[in-house]
This record gives C-alpha cells, structure tokens and sequence, in this order.
C-alpha cells in the first residue's frame, strides 16, 4: 500500500494554539550585517515591506543584499497565535507563515524593485510549501503597509502571472493582505541573520528561473 501525505491546512482562530501577551525571548540589537536595529522605530524616511517565501533564512539574505534596504529580521506573520514560537509555528497550528520584515529607503530601493527581488527568489506557485519544505509556515505571501503598495503587489502578481503561464507553470498562491490586523512576532535570535552566522547553512528557497518585469504599477497606474 501506498502511504498518502496529509495535505496542510490552516488551522482557525478557534483551532489555533493561544499562544502568550509577551514573547518568550528577546531580539538582538543589531543586524549582523546592516549594522542598524533590528527593532523600530526607523529613521524618518524609511519604509516597511513584509514578504513570506518559504524558510526565512534564505529569504532574509536575499533581501539584505539588496541595495537601500536598511535593516531586516525574520519572524512569524499571518496566523493567530500571539507571540509563538518558531516550534509552535512549525507545528502548523499557529496559522503563521515564516516572514521577512524589509526596512528600505525608497530614494534607493522602490517597493516594485523589492518585488521583483520576492518573486525571482521563490517560486510562488506550490501553495503550502516552498521546494522540499512543507507546511503553511512555508507558504508565499505579501503583507502591505499601505493602499500604494497594496496596488503595486497586486499589479506586479497579475504581470509575473503572465510570464509564468507562458513558462508554463501554474497559478500563483501568494496570500496578498494588509498587514493591519497581522502582526509581525520577530523569531528568536539565532534565526535572526541567520545565514551571515551560519554561511554554509541550509538555504530551501530558489526562483523559478522565470524573470519578473517591472514598471507595471506606473504604467498603469
């Protein structure tokens, strides 16, 4: 007999672990990297995107590599369960995806050039997982700070549709919503820059290959 994989599914508010007021651990200062907090309040001046794209140790370095992004961290975003842990998050009864919090200075580094940087960096079309990870807590997602970057993710998604169809992959799954109502839990320490302490660890994100066009948002705006 065949054995068949429980298909991941969300679990509801009610369904979900109650987690805790307060987190368990504290957060480094500093970015490894960077240099600058990790923490806010930011700089006057700087901006706040939030992306989910499979395991975030890959998806952090792939975002702080990039030009004007001022500081990142990895955390939980998009469940229920306040304050989880990263056992609690992987158990898939949180709800939460494993997120990055991009800080980036916009006279640098556009939002739409942050987007194409998500989405050449995963593939967003596998649903509850990212490669050989699987689980909600790997699923593709974008939480926006504000109705500009709403509009800009959502043009950006109909436009790599396009490309990828004609690549031949299917419908992307990304969960796109505001980040109101979805607060970012920061994970413990050791997940924080993970890759810069750990250079030869284990990195599961990678693109599709299929490159992202920019410029839609303005176009059609």
């Amino acid at each position: 007999m065949f054995l068949s994989r429980r298909v991941p599914e969300l679990p509801t508010a009610e369904q979900a672990l109650k987690g805790r007021p307060d987190p368990t651990f504290s957060v480094p200062d500093r970015h490894t990297v960077l240099g600058n907090p990790l923490l806010g309040p930011y700089p006057e001046g700087l901006e706040v995107a939030d992306f989910g794209m499979g395991c975030f140790w890959g998806a952090e370095r792939a975002f702080w590599q990039t030009p004007g992004v001022w500081t990142t961290l990895v955390g939980y975003q998009g469940g229920h369960t306040p304050n989880p842990t990263y056992e609690e998050a992987c158990s898939g009864l949180t709800g939460h995806t494993e997120a990055v919090r991009v800080v980036f200075d916009p006279s640098v580094v556009s939002y739409e050039q942050l987007l194409k940087v998500f989405w050449e960096s995963h593939n967003p079309t596998q649903g509850f997982r990212q490669g050989n990870d699987r689980g909600t807590q790997y699923r593709s997602a974008i939480y926006t700070h504000s109705p500009s970057q709403s509009a800009t993710a959502e043009a950006s998604r109909q436009a790599y549709q396009k490309v990828l169809t004609g690549s031949g992959y299917g419908t992307i799954t990304t969960e796109l919503l505001p980040s109101e109502g979805r607060p970012f839990y920061p994970a413990e320490g050791y997940h924080q820059q993970y890759l810069d302490k750990n250079p030869a660890g284990y990195c599961g994100i990678g693109g599709t290959g299929v490159s992202c066009p920019i410029g839609v948002a303005q176009a059609e705006a």
